[in-house]
């Protein structure tokens, strides 16, 4: 019987956690909402796709594209915004290192008015380095995944 069956209650990280948690900002941070968080093991990242973001200027004009890179970065900021919780950490730590991005692939391409959902699995962690294994999902379909480590740093 999985936690949520026995009744255990996943939580959500709005935007104001989420700012708390990450040092980016507009418009570098990429993820809106984070929910079925269950500690550092899983959660749910959440992006809103808008034709006015910055990427979509020349990337590209006649066919906006929102950049496999950026979906890469959003799924480890939605990963980090977990560990930051998991830690219990009030205060963001002084540097996070991104380590490895390994086994990378873009499905589909992800466009305005997507609402991209950034499935995170940690598949390992070892003192102060997580491992994650993501899916980029848009209504239902896999749009990009990757394995992704990082290092937190004092």
């Amino acid at each position: 019987m999985s936690e949520t069956e026995a009744g255990a209650t996943l939580e959500s990280a709005d935007i104001l956690e989420i700012m708390r948690s990450l040092p980016h900002r507009y418009p570098f941070l990429l993820v809106d909402r984070i929910t079925n968080i269950r500690g550092d093991e899983s959660c749910v990242g959440v992006k809103n796709v808008t034709i006015n973001e910055p990427q979509f200027m020349g990337h590209f004009p006649e066919r906006p594209v929102m950049p496999g890179v950026l979906l890469v970065e959003a799924m480890a900021q939605t990963a980090g915004v977990i560990v930051m919780r998991a830690q219990g950490q009030a205060e963001r730590p002084k540097l996070v290192y991104f380590m490895t991005i390994d086994a990378a692939k873009f499905r589909k391409p992800v466009t305005p008015g997507d609402r991209v959902e950034f499935h995170m699995t940690k598949t390992a962690q070892k003192r102060n380095i997580w491992w994650y294994q993501g899916k980029a999902m848009v209504d239902g379909a896999l749009v990009c995944e990757a394995q992704i480590s990082a290092m937190m740093g004092v």
